[in-house]
């Protein structure tokens, strides 16, 4: 069998299975590889909002987001979600860092709202913004109708060797921002990961 495959004909039920896997992915330096031999990059997505916390709220955008990250051919570790407060937002964010994904996307807390204050918890993390993903999320969502993404004061940077980057928390926001951020992901992330 491939050293790329893990050995799980022993495994017996999907648990088990499900941590082979892990492990084998972890062996292999934390990427996974599409069936064409392709990287995949590791991504996390981070769902803020007071109502989803509590399980009130529409839960489909993490769902969603998971969805349109795995069609971008990444493989998604975990779907994190928190309340409106900056520290919990810093901390999700945080823990994807250190994780060591490439790429972490949040969703919602970045309106003009008392508690939208996912920009300010983003901020203090990043070590270089990147403007042009910043603008062509705004202007992406603008042009297709997501008034909410077009006046979004969400960020993208990088912080160590992860792409951050804010969304709106429509779902037009969401499937418009990630056909931006996809897109360019790639690049940020290659780029990054030669540093």
């Amino acid at each position: 069998m491939s050293d790329l495959v893990p050995d799980i004909s022993s495994v017996v039920d999907a648990d088990d299975a499900a941590d082979a896997a892990a492990r084998e992915f972890t062996r292999r330096g934390g990427s996974a590889t599409a069936p064409d031999g392709s990287e995949i990059g590791r991504a996390l997505v981070v769902v803020v909002g007071d109502l989803a916390a509590h399980g009130d709220g529409d839960a489909s955008l993490g769902p969603l987001l998971v969805e349109l990250l795995e069609e971008a051919e990444f493989h998604v570790d975990a779907t994190i979600v928190v309340s409106g407060d900056e520290v919990e937002i810093r901390n999700a964010l945080n823990t994807a860092v250190i994780g060591g994904v490439d790429l972490v996307i949040s969703v919602g807390g970045v309106g003009v709202g008392a508690r939208d204050v996912t920009p300010e918890a983003t901020e203090s993390l990043l070590d270089r913004r990147l403007p042009g993903i910043e603008e062509a999320v705004r202007s992406s969502g603008l042009a297709a109708g997501a008034t909410d993404a077009g006046l979004s004061r969400g960020l993208a940077g990088i912080s160590g060797q992860t792409l951050v980057v804010n969304l709106a928390d429509s779902r037009a926001a969401v499937r418009d921002g990630m056909a931006t951020v996809t897109m360019l992901a790639r690049h940020v992330i290659e780029s990054i990961s030669d540093f």
